[in-house]
């Protein structure tokens, strides 16, 4: 027996319980690079705990796609983690309320073209979840020696549609 998750479009009001959308949209904060540069400025909270450092490194994830079969949702107590994709495709996010040290019922967004994401610290998350090639992204997030995952097998499993 499966759940269903109906997914929704990734709006910044949306996601605000879980984290930040990264998004170059509306007015820029300030124009930059002789009147030739929009910055959009200071749009993630990085959250990195002790021990660590940030680091960007780049995921390469096989594409997926829909209905998708969601079993296992993750967490990092230690640090943030933002996801910023290197083409313009879209890629299917899905985070859950905390609920007594276990997700929530999770919700599951569709990301427009040029929108990338941040975790906050702790937040259940599913995994990269492209759905198309080629499925690189940067990502920003701690790095350090101390373990900072943690994982949560779903049972039944949901389908996210």
């Amino acid at each position: 027996m499966s759940r269903v998750i109906r997914t929704e479009p990734l709006t910044a009001a949306a996601f605000a319980p879980f984290g930040d959308v990264l998004e170059a949209t509306g007015a820029p904060d300030k124009i930059i690079n002789q009147g030739l540069c929009g910055r959009y400025h200071d749009r993630a909270r990085l959250d990195f705990g002790p021990g660590g450092r940030a680091g960007i490194s780049l995921f390469k994830a096989e594409p997926r796609s829909l209905p998708y079969r969601l079993e296992l949702l993750e967490r990092h107590p230690d640090g943030s983690q933002a996801f910023i994709p290197m083409s313009l495709d879209p890629f299917l996010v899905i985070v859950a309320p905390d609920a007594d040290d276990a997700p929530g019922r999770p919700r599951a967004f569709l990301t427009a073209p040029g929108q990338g994401i941040n975790f906050h610290r702790g937040t259940w998350h599913g995994v990269l979840t492209p759905l198309r090639a080629p499925g690189l992204f940067a990502v920003i997030d701690r790095i350090g020696d101390t373990p900072n995952l943690e994982e949560h097998w779903l049972d039944p499993p949901y389908v996210v549609v």
